[in-house]
């Protein structure tokens, strides 16, 4: 049994609101900065791969801290670790708008992804101690449209702000509904009586085991796959990988549950974490890139294309989880991300103007939002009441990871797809196709036609539209079979309450 202090109903919809103005945040953090890339390369300077890590920095981070986070919330208290998180999440945004230079920047940026991780791990694990059955999912749903508010009205917003006030207003936005989230004062503390405390060695080889990887899939496009440092850093990634493994079938409690793996229902959810990082996030920074730097458009007129993204996924999440009460989970995940698998198929085909962008980009949201409510919901769902906090942890670790490796892979190719069309057209010899195409992925034509004397800019443009292209469509197949794992994994005990993966004998809650 979970030791808490009980909150009344009233109560319990505080705690909704409180965690889910946290959440609110977290999409503002993602959004905000890819949006104001050109602005802060403008005032901070930095390479590429510095750029890069002005959103890698906060995914990585947030996606590495995340399990070590959620078993913290179990062991230590959830309203704690929400605060700390909170108190973290604030000051370093606060910083960031501070940092003299790119590296400061992207310093800060990281200590944001930790506190922001520890702030949703403790408000998540919290929210499913108050809540119950159906009321769970809908209470999740309400979790699942917080975050479709800010990652609908965060491009147009993070527009505005920077139009009127500079890009570090985003921040300072950021901040004050963190602010107001820890002021609420609503979450209710509450741990495992059960916990042994933090698995520190499993924790540490999994950060370092995600770091590496990143890293490493991040300096590739630059350095080359056969450069010695990309070898040394994704042999040290699957070293860590294993080893962590190993840590995680021999300690008593572990962070993550390893044999959980056995159940089709659990890894349908897992696999539905990643979906949504290849089908949808990797556009929420690449498509304002596309639009500012290379089509040439407004920080507020790329904010509205990116609405027809996101904006279903104000309405939908709810939608989804009433839906559940008579159709199968399974079956509302698996049709969402095939027409969201249809959505990049279409964008892939459609020219970069307004009116033709906004059916495919509306598409591809619908498609998102109809799994986005559900999915919180049914990760709490897979593990005992009393272990939320590891259940959030797996899940959003999960997500965040492969949001954050799928960025960094999804650069990678398109720098790769730039690099040929470059060579293909005559634009660049070979030794300079790659770093050519690493700039002009950045959003950067200008400086690239510098690099080039063969290039305008008008075939750089269509050198990366095509590259673009082809990425939409290995993006969609990606999709498409992970809507199959995702159905075949979960359609067996769709209703989470009654499928609900037992822990082994011996770590039962």
């Amino acid at each position: 049994m979970t030791l808490m202090t009980r909150t009344g109903p009233a109560g319990k919809w505080l705690v909704l609101l409180a965690v889910c103005l946290a959440a609110m945040t977290m999409p503002l953090s993602f959004t905000g900065p890819a949006v104001a890339l050109s602005r802060i390369a403008a005032d901070l300077g930095g390479s590429p791969i510095e750029l890069n890590w002005v959103t890698n920095a906060f995914m990585l981070t947030f996606g590495a801290s995340l399990m070590a986070a959620g078993a913290l919330a179990d062991n230590h208290g959830r309203k704690r670790i929400f605060l700390i998180g909170l108190a973290t999440y604030v000051l370093a945004a606060l910083g960031a708008t501070l940092a003299s230079g790119i590296v400061w920047f992207d310093i800060f940026r990281a200590l944001q992804g930790i506190g922001g991780a520890a702030a949703f791990a403790g408000g998540a694990s919290a929210l499913a101690q108050e809540f119950e059955g159906q009321s769970r999912l809908r209470a999740f749903s309400f979790l699942g449209t917080s975050f479709g508010i800010g990652l609908a009205f965060g491009p147009i917003a993070s527009g505005l702000l920077i139009d009127a006030f500079g890009w570090r207003a985003i921040f300072l936005l950021v901040a004050l509904l963190a602010v107001a989230a820890a002021v609420l004062r609503a979450v209710s503390e509450s741990r495992d009586p059960d916990a042994t405390g933090l698995d520190w060695a499993g924790a540490g080889t999994f950060t370092l085991a995600l770091a590496a990887l990143t890293c490493g899939v991040l300096l590739a496009p630059q350095n080359g796959w056969a450069d010695p440092l990309v070898i040394a850093l994704l042999g040290m990634a699957a070293i860590c990988f294993g080893a962590f493994v190993i840590v995680e079938r021999r300690v008593r409690r572990p962070m993550l549950d390893l044999t959980l793996f056995r159940f089709p229902r659990f890894v349908g959810v897992q696999f539905l974490a990643a979906a949504p990082a290849y089908a949808f996030v990797v556009l929420l920074v690449l498509l304002p890139i596309r639009f500012i730097g290379i089509e040439g458009m407004s920080e507020i007129k790329a904010g509205q294309l990116m609405i027809c993204l996101s904006g279903p996924l104000l309405i939908l999440p709810l939608l989804a989880g009433q839906l559940a009460r008579w159709i199968a989970p399974a079956t509302i995940c698996g049709v969402g991300l095939l027409v969201a698998a249809a959505g990049l198929v279409w964008l892939s085909r459609v020219p970069a103007v307004d009116s033709a962008l906004v059916s495919p980009l509306v598409l591809i949201g619908v498609g998102i939002a109809l799994p986005w409510g559900l999915m919180d919901g049914l990760a709490v769902s897979v593990v005992p009441k009393e272990r939320a906090g590891m259940a959030v942890g797996i899940f959003n670790t999960t997500r965040v990871a492969c949001e954050g490796v799928a960025l960094a892979i999804v650069m990678a190719v398109l720098s790769g797809f730039a690099a040929l069309q470059l060579g293909d057209q005559g634009l660049a010899p070979p030794a300079e196709a790659s770093s050519a195409a690493q700039l002009l992925v950045t959003g950067n034509v200008g400086g690239t036609a510098q690099h080039l004397p063969l290039a305008d800019a008008s075939a750089l443009i269509q050198a990366y539209e095509t590259a673009f292209d082809r990425l939409l469509v290995v993006l969609a197949t990606i999709t498409l079979l992970t809507a199959i794992v995702v159905f075949l994994g979960l359609r067996r005990g769709s209703s989470p309450e009654r499928d609900a993966a037992p822990l082994p004998a011996g770590q039962e809650g």
